[in-house]
């Protein structure tokens, strides 16, 4: 009989490769080779190449390792020593909104309200009366000069209102927590003095009780009902054909980002169903993954399709409901314990009552979905939690992954119990920096510092982060986010917000691509470059494990790579 080290020496031997099968049987469709390559796998991290078949990935080694799945057919890149990793998976955005804000006015980058006014002013010229002016990206905070006779910031609709007589405007905020109408929008919404703040909502106003034009969250429905009014009279095939170009600018954004998934954080079920479709017709490019967004009442009867996984070999998922409790702290609706640093006796908006949401976290429970909760302030991740535990039960230590969204600001007793209740934190990078010039002026320094984007407190407590943009809350780019997530600097002035609450870089790697696969129930085909996992790698100008830090915002994605097809090349 043979001996033990004999078999153990024809183990090894049939395993010096990382393939599924030997060289001899399987040939690869696409190889990648002479790479700088970070796996995110804590067993291999760093190869040289990769060998891809169909839309999995076969072997992982050097390059002479490599070499032996090539075919006469296979097509090779040389990544002349170039840094590849797995492709970005987006943790929480809004695909159709993302869309939406590459076919309207985008004001992320606007300095002051003057140059959003002379924006709209053209927009204007452009077209018929009666036709809305739609934009979204602006942030009162963010601005390098106040606006005269401002109310809590927010300027005063007349100039804008003055110029634009005969085009409603609706303008929402960065956040997406708050908009601004014009005259002809608040008239035809029917707005006057008389108009009563919804519960979870405000109509910013003057003084002597005359509406500015800002309204802040559940008061924003009183401007979206005279624009879906709007919207609902124009034709269905032209708004679905609006709605479907809108889809092709996202993937054309994720792509040039390198972002290969993408957690959309609310669709409607008509969008789900459209985005099914398309992944069952093979019609998209980039793997979708969608919360559910609708109240309890609307989703009782309607979630026995769910959870949809995996459907068009992989490219869509819906296995999730969204719901919320607050709003965002730069429109003064997230909610506190205690009142604004600068807006006494005020905490915040409970947008979304607990009893509502307690009814859709039942849903949850009943159809075997994760539960995701937008929750901002400290007061409102309280209750979240406090939800959780309740709905959860004996259960609580379940993998459920169920998640806060945002999670931006904490109690720093709440911390631990994320890790007690094995809650994800589904946070964003760059809000911390993006918000970061006014989180003192709203929480008072203190609160700031412990309990203001406390990545390294929770992944101390191994806590899940999942990482991402809020696009198009933020601009779509990893690096930002990431540049964000490892040094807490902001990219224009480098100001730093509370250093020690930073990520190294492996852990917001980790954030964006294993992280997020793992916050998502898809840790088995996404997030890392292992055998049998889906090829989907992206390919940059930079190292992001050891460049400068600065280097990091210079990065640019040379190849975007889903599923072994090559879907987006630099030129």
């Amino acid at each position: 009989m043979k001996s033990t080290y004999t078999y153990l020496s024809l183990f090894i031997l049939l395993c010096s490769t990382w393939a599924c099968e030997t060289p001899q049987t399987e040939k690869a469709d696409l190889i990648l080779f002479n790479g700088n390559i970070h796996t995110v796998d804590t067993l291999h991290p760093k190869v040289e190449a990769i060998a891809c078949k169909g839309d999995r990935i076969i072997a992982l080694g050097s390059n002479k390792d490599i070499e032996a799945y090539t075919k006469a057919d296979t097509r090779r890149i040389d990544l002349e020593g170039r840094f590849a990793m797995p492709g970005f998976i987006e943790g929480h955005g809004h695909f159709s909104n993302l869309g939406k804000s590459l076919q309207n006015l985008n004001f992320l980058k606007s300095k002051n309200w003057d140059d959003i006014v002379t924006q709209v002013t053209q927009r204007a010229e452009e077209l018929s009366p009666g036709e809305w002016i739609e934009g979204r990206g602006w942030h009162q905070e963010k601005w390098d000069k106040r606006p005269q006779g401002a109310v809590h910031g927010y300027p005063l609709h007349d100039d804008l209102s003055a110029l634009t007589p005969d085009n409603p405007v609706i303008l929402y905020h960065a956040s997406g927590h708050s908009l601004y109408a014009n005259a002809k929008a608040m008239a035809l919404a029917g707005v006057s003095v008389e108009t009563p703040n919804p519960a979870g909502g405000e109509i910013v106003r003057t003084s002597d009780g005359q509406a500015i034009g800002v309204f802040e969250e559940r008061a924003m429905r009183i401007i979206q009902q005279a624009y879906m009014a709007y919207r609902d009279s124009i034709p269905e095939e032209q708004r679905l054909a609006r709605w479907q170009e809108g889809i092709a600018l996202a993937e054309a954004e994720c792509l040039r980002y390198g972002v290969t998934s993408f957690q959309d954080a609310g669709s409607t079920f008509t969008e789900i169903d459209r985005y099914h479709a398309m992944a069952e017709a093979n019609e998209l490019d980039v793997r979708l993954w969608a919360m559910v967004r609708h109240s309890s009442a609307q989703m009782i009867g309607r979630l026995d399709p769910f959870p949809i996984i995996d459907a068009g070999d992989h490219f869509f998922t819906s296995r999730a409901i969204k719901s919320e409790v607050d709003g965002a702290l730069g429109a003064f609706g997230a909610w506190l314990l205690r009142a604004y640093n600068d807006k006494p006796n005020f905490v915040g908006q409970n947008t979304t009552t607990i009893e509502e949401v307690e009814k859709i976290a039942q849903l949850a429970r009943q159809h075997d979905l994760q539960l995701c909760v937008h929750a901002i302030g400290d007061r409102a991740n309280r209750e979240v939690l406090n939800i959780f535990e309740r709905a959860l039960g004996e259960n609580a230590q379940s993998d459920h992954r169920w998640r806060i969204e945002h999670a931006q600001h904490l109690d720093p007793a709440d911390i631990p119990r994320f890790q007690e209740l094995k809650t994800i934190a589904s946070m964003q990078g760059i809000h911390c920096t993006s918000d970061a010039p006014f989180v003192v002026d709203r929480l008072g320094e203190e609160r700031a510092r412990v309990g203001a984007y406390p990545w390294r407190s929770l992944l101390d407590a191994d806590v899940v982060i999942a990482n991402g943009t809020d696009a198009p809350v933020e601009d779509l780019s990893p690096f930002e986010c990431l540049y964000a997530s490892v040094t807490r600097k902001r990219s224009d002035n480098g100001f730093e917000f509370f250093p020690q609450q930073r990520m190294t870089r492996e852990e917001a790697i980790y954030s964006y691509t294993l992280g997020n696969a793992f916050a998502a129930f898809e840790e088995q085909d996404k997030g890392s470059l292992e055998v049998g996992k889906l090829a989907d790698i992206v390919v940059l100008s930079n190292d992001l494990m050891n460049c400068e830090d600065s280097a990091i915002l210079d990065t640019k994605v040379l190849l975007t790579i889903i599923g072994g097809q090559l879907k987006y090349e630099k030129e």
